[in-house]
């Protein structure tokens, strides 16, 4: 195997292992602050910043959800995608270190990587939908691009992990 290929290889698995890592600590932090993850949800699915000063009427505020019982369970949910693509991500970056030092083939690493990838791209459009629904973009601006810039993200590391 040609340095160029194994270099390529071991940059792909740090890129891969890397938000492996990022994407396990976030569900750490999930568990650790679980309660109050699950209030923030609520807030948004409630719309209740809409009505901090000075408050903005809007036909949206029909949407308001006030359910602590489902913003737990969206937790959840996010703690479930979060943890499937920490592994499989963590098992794509392994095989694609493997693949580096020539002890395993290519495809498998990155396979893997592209479905912990797929989870996560999958975790930021629930995301990015949900907070459409409860029109988040009105007062919490900054988490709407925090999605869309982690979306970007997770779609150039696809593309680098794919080619």
């Amino acid at each position: 195997m040609s340095p160029d290929v194994v270099v390529w290889a071991i940059f792909k698995a740090i890129l891969v292992l890397g938000f492996a890592l990022w994407t396990f600590v976030a569900a750490l932090n999930n568990v650790t602050g679980f309660r109050g993850a699950a209030a923030a949800i609520n807030g948004t699915m409630g719309m209740a910043l809409l009505n901090d000063p000075p408050a903005i009427a809007t036909p949206l505020a029909r949407r308001a959800i006030n359910s602590p019982r489902l913003a737990a369970a969206s937790i959840v949910l996010i703690l479930l995608l979060q943890i499937a693509a920490a592994l499989l991500l963590g098992a794509g970056g392994a095989l694609l270190f493997a693949t580096g030092l020539g002890a395993a083939v290519p495809e498998w690493g990155v396979a893997a990587a592209l479905a912990g990838f797929a989870l996560l791209a999958s975790l930021w459009f629930l995301m990015m939908i949900g907070g459409l629904w409860f029109g988040y973009w009105i007062r919490q601006e900054g988490l709407q691009l925090t999605h869309i810039g982690l979306l970007a993200v997770t779609i150039m590391a696809a593309a680098v992990t794919y080619s």
